[in-house]
């Protein structure tokens, strides 16, 4: 084989070297701003303390519906969210936490807001209905059961957590 067809032209070598050199530049740039638009999602987030909603005294067997805030963090932003429970206690003395989030599309529901259904739990934007345990009510819009918050009582007043579907928790 001859050794004039295995040569490089000067104009090769420029093309190759540039575009080495410039790969190699813009990696450089990028590689800092893909590392801190990635790096805060691989962080492993930490569990949702426990948040102090009410007196263990105020519970009645009527579901009653708590406001209270969580410190969320969302990558770098931190904020305080609004959150709501129904919380009651049932004919064994358990105390019972729920979240308001309808499962079928998220709407809000309401303790006994529909005349029809005394005493049911009722989504009014698609007419979702559930028991007073939080089951979803057959034949209804929602595919399953509200969400219950964790709870823990400490020295009479009421702690809830996370919310997590029925099974779970």
């Amino acid at each position: 084989m001859s050794e004039k067809n295995h040569r490089v032209s000067r104009r090769q070598f420029l093309n190759y070297t540039l575009t080495g050199v410039g790969g190699f530049m813009a990696a450089g740039m990028l590689m800092p701003m893909v590392r801190f638009a990635i790096d805060p999602v691989l962080k492993t987030g930490t569990g949702q303390d426990m948040v102090a909603v009410c007196e263990e005294s105020e519970l009645t067997n009527e579901p009653q519906s708590f406001n209270f805030k969580i410190e969320q963090v969302d990558a770098w932003y931190e904020s305080e969210e609004p959150r709501t429970a129904w919380i009651y206690k049932d004919g064994s003395g358990n105390i019972v936490a729920l979240s308001p989030v309808c499962k079928h599309l998220g709407c809000t529901v309401n303790w006994a807001s529909d005349p029809a259904n005394p005493n049911r739990f009722f989504c009014p934007c698609h007419y979702g209905l559930y028991e007073k345990d939080g089951k979803n009510v057959p034949n209804t819009p929602p595919l399953a059961p509200l969400d219950v918050y964790e709870h823990e009582v400490k020295d009479g007043t009421v702690y809830l957590g996370r919310a997590k579907p029925k099974g779970e928790a």
